[in-house]
């Protein structure tokens, strides 16, 4: 028996060249489109403007591989942890996010990652595949729902800041913010998108070239090439140099301001030393730093440093007009903190 085709694979060219071909007019393409995007149903018998013949017609043709919520936590500060199952059994997280005045979906783009950061409890997942498109596009209509059912606001804001290196998965997340942005899917302004990389140099040209309009941001927490690639192997075959030439050329392109994301540790990057590196960077491109508490991942070398050694990078960055924010940890009690996303639960 032949499997049946996951329908949101195909564009809604091929989906009307379907219908046709199946001796059917071509707008019931542009109608199951809507439902599938715009409306993001799970079932054909939802479809209630279609036939019932037409929806058994697509039931026998097609599957929804659709994404379900199978644990949800939910945190004394409002933040909500989905452990979401895919539909070959594999299962990633995403996370709701509230402020006073917004609500932030934090995204997956992998199940797993490949990159080994040590200090994140993602790396220790080994990678098991890129998600599909339509996998990204559903953790935010979930989120999108938990936003309106327990914050009585709409989602204002996604960031791909969770499982997985967004850039390995370039073309399907890509895929997926184009129908996240675009008038048929959920229609979020890409002002409102922010995505998330080790900082791969040749992925960040190519995501410049391609005229992005959502937002860059690097997870960098070290400006010495020695001190990175003791955390971060990565930066061994793409150091700082070419990172930060990759980022003058988005900004050039662009002309969006870069984010820096920066955890500081004890005893690791927070001295003096780190600090001024820090500061001498953000001089060659235009950035802002988000300076992140860390969520310890167990009882070894990664640590919070004291608050003085945040007070200190904050006073040479500002002193330096550079823009800085303290971003405090949401949903720490439910492991659902930065670099806390391993698929553990409750």
């Amino acid at each position: 028996m032949t499997a049946k085709q996951d329908i949101r694979a195909l564009t809604k060219t091929e989906l009307r060249a379907f219908f046709v071909s199946k001796g059917h007019k071509a707008f019931r393409g542009n109608q199951v489109y809507a439902w599938l995007w715009g409306k993001a149903v799970h079932h054909f018998e939802d479809m209630t403007n279609i036939s019932k013949d037409t929806r058994q017609f697509l039931s026998d043709n097609f599957v929804i591989n659709h994404i379900k919520v199978d644990n949800l936590q939910r945190a004394k500060d409002g933040t909500i942890k989905n452990a979401i199952k895919l539909h070959d059994g594999l299962v990633v997280e995403s996370v709701l996010i509230p402020t006073e005045s917004r609500t932030t979906a934090c995204v997956s783009s992998q199940v797993g990652c490949s990159l080994n950061c040590h200090f994140c409890a993602t790396a220790r997942l080994k990678k098991m595949r890129n998600l599909n498109p339509d996998e990204i596009y559903d953790q935010v209509v979930i989120i999108n729902q938990q936003s309106q059912l327990y914050h009585q606001r709409k989602l204002s804001n996604i960031v791909f800041m969770g499982m997985g290196e967004p850039l390995l998965n370039y073309k399907n997340v890509l895929e997926a913010i184009a129908k996240i942005t675009s008038d048929e899917g959920l229609a979020m302004s890409p002002k409102r998108i922010t995505l998330s990389t080790v900082g791969l140099p040749k992925m960040i040209k190519k995501l410049a070239d391609a005229d992005v309009k959502f937002n860059l941001a690097v997870s960098l927490h070290s400006a010495i090439d020695e001190v990175r690639s003791k955390m971060m192997p990565i930066n061994e075959v793409s150091p700082i140099a070419d990172l930060l030439t990759a980022l003058q050329y988005w900004y050039a392109k662009t002309k969006r301001r870069i984010t820096f994301e920066y955890v500081v540790w004890k005893g690791i990057n927070d001295s003096q030393a780190d600090i001024n590196a820090l500061v001498n960077l953000c001089k060659q491109v235009p950035v802002k730093v988000n300076l992140i508490e860390y969520n310890a991942i167990d009882d070894g070398l990664f640590q919070q440093a004291s608050p003085q050694a945040i007070a200190n990078y904050v006073k040479s960055l500002e002193n330096n007009h550079i823009v800085v924010n303290v971003r405090h940890s949401r949903g720490k009690d439910i492991d659902a903190a930065c670099g806390q996303l391993a698929n553990k639960m409750a």
